[in-house]
């Protein structure tokens, strides 16, 4: 069964980036562009894992966080955050509310899929 990943962010090129990283894993990437459209998405397809940015239009990454963890269907769903900001007050703000862990944009592939691993258990996909 593929790992279910959620990657929320209002930039497609993110977007593509994490669907990349894992192209060659056994990964299902699903993608939305903003909290809303994520929390949705988290709902209806219950991800293994999500990459969240902060800085969106219509609801940001860190009311989608706040929400995530207050709803008990989705709060054991563990989330990474992305951002181009980096220091480490917001990575000790991130992490008390709830984020596992914060990655800083841009981001290569490398990092995205250890980081995930850290988390879900990657399988390689098998080429026939």
């Amino acid at each position: 069964m593929p790992v279910k990943i959620l990657s929320v962010d209002d930039s497609r090129t993110i977007r593509l980036i994490v669907a990349n990283a894992f192209r060659t894993y056994d990964c299902q990437v699903d993608e939305a562009t903003n909290g809303e459209e994520g929390l949705a998405l988290a709902a209806r397809e219950k991800p293994d894992l999500i990459f969240l940015d902060i800085a969106m239009p219509v609801m940001d990454g860190v009311t989608m966080l706040t929400k995530m963890k207050a709803d008990p269907a989705l709060s054991s769903i563990p989330v990474i955050m992305l951002t181009s900001e980096s220091g480490d007050d917001d990575k000790l703000f991130f992490e008390e509310l709830g984020a596992r862990d914060y990655l800083t944009k841009p981001v290569r592939d490398e990092v995205l899929v250890e980081t995930a691993g850290r988390v879900v258990a990657l399988q390689k996909r098998s080429m026939l």
